[in-house]
C-alpha cells in the first residue's frame, strides 16, 4: 500500500513539473467572466499551453517577470493601472520578445492602427466570435499581424496624432518604460528602484524623453502620452 501511495505521489509531482514547463498564455483583463470566456475559446487551439490570468497591470508585470516560457499575452487596454495605451507601451518596452494581442471593446480603426504602430501583434475586438479569436491567435503564432477583416488597419490619422505617435516610437525601450512609469505617477526614486538603476540614470532617461518629445517638463510628457488616446472612444469593458 505504501509503495502504491509513493507511486501516485511521484506521478502527481511529475505531472505538476511537466505543467510548469508548458508554454504560457497570459490573459490580462479585469473582468473574470471575460477572462474565463477567452480561455474557454482558445483552450482547444492551444491544448499544450498553460493559462495564467491577470486582473490589473501590476499583476501582469509580475507574472511576466516570474513566469518562464510566456508565448503570448492577450491584453485589455482598459485594465486598472492603465491609461490609454500605457499598458501596451509598458509591456512592449520591457518584454519585447513576447507578442501581445490587444483584446478590447473598442473597434475604432484609428485606435486599432495606433495599437499596431505601438507594437501590438494583433487586435481582436471583444465582440468577435470564437472563430475570429482563433484566427487572430493563429495568425500571430506564425508571425503575422492580425486585425479584424472588416476594419481598415491603414485608417488615416490626423497630422497631430501621427506626429505624436512618431515621437513616442522614437524612444528607446528603456525610455518608453520610464515614460510609462511617469504616467503612473512614479517619482525618480521609485523608477530607479523598479529598474534597478541609479536615480542619476533615471534623470538622464527623463531628460532624453523630454528632448525627444520636445517638451519642457514631466507633466507635459505625460500629457503628450495621454493625447495619443485622446480620440479613443470610451471603453465599455
Amino acid at each position: 500500500m505504501i509503495c502504491v501511495i509513493k507511486i501516485i505521489l511521484y506521478y502527481k509531482a511529475c505531472v505538476l513539473e511537466d505543467a510548469t514547463l508548458l508554454p504560457v498564455v497570459i490573459i490580462a483583463d479585469d473582468h473574470p467572466l471575460f477572462r474565463d470566456a477567452i480561455k474557454l475559446a482558445i483552450e482547444g487551439l492551444m491544448p499544450n499551453c498553460r493559462f495564467c490570468l491577470a486582473g490589473n497591470l501590476e499583476d501582469l508585470h509580475q507574472q511576466l517577470r516570474e513566469t518562464e516560457s510566456v508565448e503570448l499575452v492577450l491584453l485589455d487596454l482598459s485594465m486598472p493601472g492603465t491609461t490609454g495605451f500605457s499598458g501596451l507601451l509598458s509591456i512592449r518596452s520591457e518584454f519585447q520578445e513576447i507578442p501581445v494581442i490587444v483584446v478590447s471593446a473598442t473597434e475604432d480603426p484609428i485606435t486599432i492602427r495606433k495599437c499596431i504602430e505601438l507594437g501590438a501583434s494583433g487586435f481582436i475586438p471583444k465582440s468577435s466570435g470564437a472563430e475570429y479569436i482563433v484566427e487572430g491567435i493563429k495568425s500571430v503564432q506564425i508571425g503575422e499581424v492580425w486585425t479584424p477583416p472588416n476594419v481598415d488597419p491603414e485608417a488615416d490619422m490626423d497630422d497631430a496624432s501621427s506626429e505624436l505617435l512618431a515621437k513616442i516610437q522614437s524612444l528607446t525601450p528603456q525610455q518608453t518604460r520610464v515614460l510609462s512609469m511617469l504616467a503612473e505617477g512614479l517619482l525618480n526614486k521609485q523608477i530607479a528602484y523598479e529598474l534597478t538603476v541609479s536615480e542619476a540614470t533615471v534623470k538622464a532617461h527623463v531628460s532624453a524623453v523630454l528632448l525627444k518629445l520636445n517638451v519642457d517638463s514631466r507633466t507635459q510628457a505625460v500629457i503628450m502620452m495621454n493625447k495619443i488616446a485622446a480620440n479613443q472612444p470610451p471603453s465599455i469593458t
